[in-house]
């Protein structure tokens, strides 16, 4: 771990910009640059500013290389979406080989999840100090350091989880160490290890946040009780089935304990679907059925010109354009998922040239050009969905399944169906309980496509053998869907062990 924290240069020096306006919300916020503690620490924006550092390393650690989020979550699920060469390897990850040197030195390489912990483990052992004295301008000091506490949590729980969904055991840091420097190797921890300290994480976070929002401009794209509950659901359904993947039954205390935590938070968390009229909001950013997002939007200048919905835009898009974009949506999908001549929303407002052989998402299409009167520049203002209400409403249903109850699970299947599509195909109570679970994850082909979500659904209901062809049953009890660790981490680290699958591959 210790060249981990050697890229770290010191304290504040790996901050990025966060943008600024007249309003002083905390996504707005200028991270300061400063390389001494006692120069910092000393009151509410100190803190304020070190949290806004901390969201934009989560932002930095998720889009980097193409937007990587969507890469682990869609692409090596070859069926949904397809890449095309371009001279770095990239659409080898489609095909089940994770050793092409770019994807191995880039997507392989966790430093900068490593950054964004080291970042919550600064705040939270910092924040602790502060006193109410110097918090004295915040109508509550308590309620703010537990605030801002409960986010950083909240952030370091996520990233562990991003995490343990792509390599596994990893190694566990939760100290904050004044010198980089002086951070010791460590071991990658087991898998159960890292998700009971996501758990722990949530509950404690839980315990700090409340479920609204002080400032409007805070809303969906910094944590609330929602997000840590949201993240916990999600937690509880992987433990549940992917702890140990020799055995396909799923453990149901976990699935009891996911089934609670989203009954709360859609009792608790006011939110609300968004009607068909406006779907296309739900992707912009900021909907009623927005739980956690990372700010992408231009009206704060954090759109983004590599976005992965760019990648598969062409000119009648973005201005200058490649009429033929990298990334295209393959025919099957389309089939598989819709039929011919469906009626379905989500069929009509995500994709383009359905009729060709390259069809196009165009779910993140809200172009800006920075350059208006020209119409160049192009960025894409849509927000990185991470946990939205649609999602844990669907997940019920899968609970249903794990729990044996069909008809709950075709209720929920059917209700979605009928949302979407004036002409819904609908399941029956003739349908077997294996015939629900497929038609189950068809479903969430549809509302999660494109949300880094698919790979790891497929992996948790074992459908990836209708789906995924370069993944056998072998395989995955291998555990060879798990990602490499990129050599250049443990080099310098005795400690630090390739992933099981790929010694010797890598």
């Amino acid at each position: 771990m210790r060249n981990i924290y050697k890229k770290l240069s010191v304290f504040f020096g790996i901050l990025v910009f966060v943008s600024v306006s007249s309003c002083k919300k905390l996504l707005e916020q200028v991270p300061k640059n400063s390389t001494y503690y006692e120069a910092f620490w000393k009151n509410a924006k100190d803190a304020r500013n070190a949290l806004a550092g901390n969201y934009s390393l989560l932002r930095s650690a998720v889009t980097y290389k193409n937007d990587r989020y969507y890469l682990y979550g869609d692409a090596i699920a070859k069926n949904y979406f397809t890449i095309q060469y371009n001279g770095d390897g990239l659409e080898g990850i489609q095909n089940g080989d994770f050793t092409f040197q770019y994807n191995v030195n880039s997507l392989a390489n966790y430093t900068l999840y490593y950054k964004t912990i080291a970042m919550s483990n600064i705040v939270l052992k910092n924040v602790a100090k502060i006193t109410d004295a110097q918090l004295s301008d915040e109508e509550d000091p308590a309620a703010f350091r537990k605030n801002v506490m409960g986010q950083a949590l909240f952030i370091r729980a996520l990233s562990y989880f991003m995490m343990v969904r792509i390599w596994g055991d990893v190694p566990i840091v939760t100290e904050a160490y004044d010198d980089p420097l002086s951070a010791p190797q460590l071991a990658r921890s087991p898998k159960a290890d890292v998700m009971k300290l996501i758990e722990d994480d949530c509950h404690k976070a839980a315990g700090m946040l409340s479920w609204t929002y002080t400032n409007a401009g805070d809303a969906k794209v910094t944590a609330n009780c929602g997000s840590v509950y949201g993240l916990l659901a999600h937690l509880y359904l992987w433990r549940a089935t992917m702890l140990d993947v020799s055995n396909n039954n799923p453990k149901l205390t976990d699935v009891s304990s996911a089934d609670t935590t989203i009954n709360s938070l859609m009792a608790h968390g006011n939110y609300a679907t968004v009607d068909t009229a406006n779907y296309k909001n739900i992707f912009i950013g900021r909907s009623t059925e927005g739980i956690f997002e990372i700010n992408m939007s231009e009206n704060t200048l954090e759109g983004s010109n590599s976005n992965v919905g760019i990648n598969f835009l062409n000119g009648s898009y973005i201005n200058n354009a490649s009429n033929t974009p990298r990334y295209f949506v393959p025919p099957g999908y389309l089939s598989d998922h819709y039929g011919t001549g469906s009626t379905d929303i989500r069929y009509e407002k995500n994709f383009a040239l359905t009729g060709t052989d390259k069809p196009m998402c165009i779910k993140y299409s809200n172009v800006v050009y920075r350059n208006p009167g020209q119409k160049l520049d192009a960025y894409l203002s849509n927000n990185m969905i991470i946990f939205r209400l649609s999602d844990f409403k669907l997940l019920k249903a899968e609970i249903a399944l794990y729990k044996g109850d069909k008809s709950a699970a075709i209720k929920i299947i059917n209700e979605f169906r009928i949302k979407n599509d004036p002409n819904p195909y609908l399941l029956d109570d003739s349908f077997s309980a294996d015939d629900v679970m497929y038609e189950y994850i068809i479903e969430r082909g549809k509302e999660m496509y494109l949300e880094g979500q698919i790979f790891y659904d497929l992996l948790r209901t074992r459908q990836y053998g209708n789906h995924i062809d370069w993944l056998s049953e072998p395989r995955f009890k291998a555990e060879g869907f798990y990602w490499p660790v990129d050599p250049a981490l443990f080099r310098q680290n005795p400690l630090l062990k390739q992933t099981k699958y790929w010694l010797g591959k890598v």
